[in-house]
């Protein structure tokens, strides 16, 4: 059977017999809690281990004039009524070994037969009990497959109790609770299901075996005290005594029941009457009872209780696992045959599938064809451009259950154009096997002839941050925007907040860039450099704009394109409106803290958190701003003019400014060509280069930067591995 089905059968069973189960957990906690307390009463003896049946007999009898009854309960405890010297009528607890009065027993209160009774039978007297009797069984049966699911997600038994993958807490708490819990679970609830079966007679009772003895009539009266039956008989064996009714009438028997059989006993010569053995069902009962009960058995009775609450538990954070895989619901827009972009996850507990779900979403709405699937539900894709491998490892270095049939669809489908694909593996590092499924999947994509544009990247422990540098690499690569700021991946979704237009600029003739600044809650930590996500109409759509942090208020620099989803929304905005959005930090392209050189490259609206930046740079960072834009406008004579003010009262170093398509045209490459010199200088004393901008400007600006570097015998690489090189990129 499949790991899917046993999954779904698991959770199946859950969910139908939830509300039984949750009952049945709560009330057996307080009944859990009652066998122990009940254990610490003050009635037994401290030698009753000790005791034989002929001892406690012969000494209670001398301490009251009449017994009718001795009881002797799970816990130990010795319940005698009769009558005591003053002939006054007792039922009390008493030491057998002295027959001193150790208390009176007190009747159970209102609330415990009211559990009780909600334990047993729901109020439904014998149709509850059946009821109770069956989700008995059914737990079984759940218990059954989370053992199964345990092993099989530990590759086998020999496992069981190995490291278990941390993928979330609630997945994390679900499986090592269960490794504590479900074999007392699974004895509670086969005690349970006997108990049920035993009641209703659905297993057969069975027979008592009964002996009836012949009277020895050379027998001789004897003092019970030297009785051999009462001298071998162990008080701890012994359930109940009745005493004969009229003591050295031959006719008057002592009955004694055992726990495994009753005796009718001579009272005169002490030899037994009758033996009746009880059946193997009968025993099996009592002992299934005080197994699901814990009675006279703390560690028991702690253990069930414990268990009990785990059940509750199990349900919680297993409803969670449930919720937590399911929304993150595919939504396509594109059917698989006219996808260019296709996103193959393969994903146990879905959190592999949160991070692919994030890029599939940004993907969608810049207006690409993407399309999201199970590693298993890989076909030909007729127009897909590129391909897109997200997997988690499953137990030993095995494929996730929706992706254990990739590699034989892999081998069977010939496609017929060519692919670029990048692979992503997530996992733990604490483990040997780490992203082993992943390497795997990559391997097997190249020698099918996809083209590798990447080298497989591993992200440890879900980490976003190393998710969003194998995100800034295929953007780049690729030329397709994607949100780089670790925090836009974070599981835990941001609350929207409301935003106040402070102000907004207009579009004029080829001034088709605004600025737009808003007000934000005072209580609102930002930055310059973080993101602001815009969900237009109130739609699941969103765009992410870098910031600036301007007088304490948020500043966008925004191109507004003809029928642009974000743009267009944010031109409609007037002075005094509010729009919907979420700040989301993004401390990777922050402006360095110590005070070095940073050079600050920007094209177009990629001005926007340079502008707050310099407005904030309060450390008197030496800054050295270059910027390109097509053509000189009102939007840049305010650049002009902001640079100037800046550059006046020491906030910015230096300004340089590229128009593309006015009459001296050149480009901010030219800029930073021109002065390789000082960028030299700022790598080689610890500075920082930032960019902002369009992909394409990043792409040139590195190879610009990555060819000085050459020149002068230094290794870009290092200086983007050493964190001097910081980009946000659309």
């Amino acid at each position: 059977m499949t790991l899917s089905f046993w999954r779904l059968a698991h959770l199946a069973l859950a969910i139908f017999s939830f509300l039984f189960l949750f009952v049945a957990s709560a009330t057996g906690i307080f009944l859990a809690y009652d066998a122990v307390q009940e254990k610490y009463q003050p009635y037994k003896s401290e030698k009753f281990a000790s005791l034989s049946l002929a001892d406690a007999v012969f000494t209670l009898k001398q301490k009251y004039s009449e017994i009718t009854e001795i009881n002797i309960d799970h816990n130990g405890f010795v319940l005698l009524e009769g009558m005591n010297e003053n002939g006054d009528n007792v039922k009390i607890y008493v030491d057998p070994a002295t027959g001193k009065e150790l208390g009176k027993p007190e009747e159970k209160s209102k609330l415990y037969n009211w559990v009780l009774s909600l334990h047993r039978s729901l109020f439904f007297k014998e149709t509850g009990r059946f009821a109770v009797g069956i989700i008995s069984a059914i737990l079984v049966l759940i218990t059954l497959s989370g053992i199964f699911l345990i092993i099989k997600r530990q590759k086998s038994f020999r496992h069981f109790f190995d490291k278990i993958k941390k993928d979330h807490f609630a997945q994390y708490f679900h499986v090592v609770s269960g490794r504590l819990f479900l074999i007392p679970i699974l004895l509670i609830s086969l005690t349970a299901t006997f108990l049920f079966l035993e009641r209703f007679e659905i297993i057969p009772r069975g027979k008592n075996h009964k002996t009836v003895f012949k009277e020895n009539p050379q027998a001789q009266k004897i003092d019970l005290k030297n009785s051999d039956l009462f001298k071998n008989t162990q008080l701890s064996d012994v359930r109940k005594i009745e005493f004969p009714f009229i003591e050295d009438d031959a006719e008057e028997f002592y009955m004694v029941k055992l726990s495994d059989r009753d005796l009718v006993i001579n009272q005169i010569t002490g030899e037994k009457v009758s033996e009746e053995i009880s059946s193997r069902q009968l025993n099996l009962k009592d002992v299934s009872l005080n197994l699901h009960t814990g009675r006279g058995n703390i560690l028991l009775a702690i253990i069930l209780g414990l268990s009990c609450l785990s059940i509750i538990t199990f349900m919680i954070s297993g409803f969670l696992i449930t919720f937590k895989r399911s929304k993150n619901k595919i939504r396509n827009k594109f059917s698989a045959e006219n996808a260019e972009i296709i996103l193959l996850f393969g994903s146990e507990n879905g959190s592999t599938l949160g991070f692919a779900s994030k890029i599939h979403q940004q993907l969608l709405s810049e207006g690409k064809k993407s399309f999201l699937t199970e590693m298993n539900k890989l076909t030909s894709f007729p127009k897909a451009k590129y391909l897109v491998v997200f997997t988690s490892t499953y137990g030993l270095g095995d494929a996730p259950s929706n992706a254990n049939q990739f590699e034989n669809k892999l081998k069977n489908i010939d496609f017929t154009q060519n692919i670029k694909y990048s692979v992503v593996g997530f996992g733990s590092k604490s483990y040997d096997e780490f992203c082993a499924f992943a390497v795997k999947a990559d391997q097997i994509l190249a020698e099918k002839s996809f083209e590798r544009i990447l080298q497989m990247a591993t992200v440890n422990d879900r980490s976003t941050s190393q998710f969003a540098d194998w995100v800034k690499n295929w953007s780049a690569e690729t030329l397709i925007p994607l949100a780089t700021a670790p925090s836009v991946y974070n599981e835990a979704q941001l609350k929207l907040k409301k935003f106040k237009v402070v102000s907004k600029t207009a579009t004029e003739g080829e001034n088709q860039t605004i600025k737009i600044v808003l007000k934000a809650d005072f209580r609102t930590k930002f930055s310059s450099g973080d993101l602001l996500a815009v969900y237009p109409d109130d739609t699941a759509k969103e765009r992410f704009y870098s910031i600036g942090k301007v007088g304490g208020n948020i500043q966008l620099i925004v191109k507004v394109h003809e029928n642009g989803f974000g743009s267009g929304f944010l031109n409609q905005m007037k002075e005094g409106e509010s729009l919907n959005a979420k700040l989301i930090k993004n401390s990777s392209f922050h402006l360095p803290a110590k005070k070095n050189d940073v050079a600050m490259i920007a094209n177009g609206t990629g001005i926007a958190p340079f502008l707050g930046m310099i407005d904030e740079n309060a450390g008197k960072n030496n800054i050295h701003l270059y910027c390109g834009f097509r053509k000189e406008t009102e939007m840049t004579k305010f650049y002009d003019s902001f640079a100037e003010n800046n550059q006046r009262n020491g906030r910015l170093a230096s300004y340089s400014v590229a128009f593309s398509r006015e009459k001296d045209h050149h480009y901010v490459m030219d800029l930073v060509q021109r002065d390789q010199e000082k960028f030299v200088k700022i790598f080689t004393e610890g500075g920082t280069v930032m960019i902002c901008g369009s992909l394409k400007m990043q792409h040139d600006i590195e190879n610009t930067l990555r060819g000085i570097c050459t020149i002068n015998g230094l290794d870009y690489e290092n200086f983007k591995t050493a964190g001097q090189i910081l980009t946000d990129c659309y």
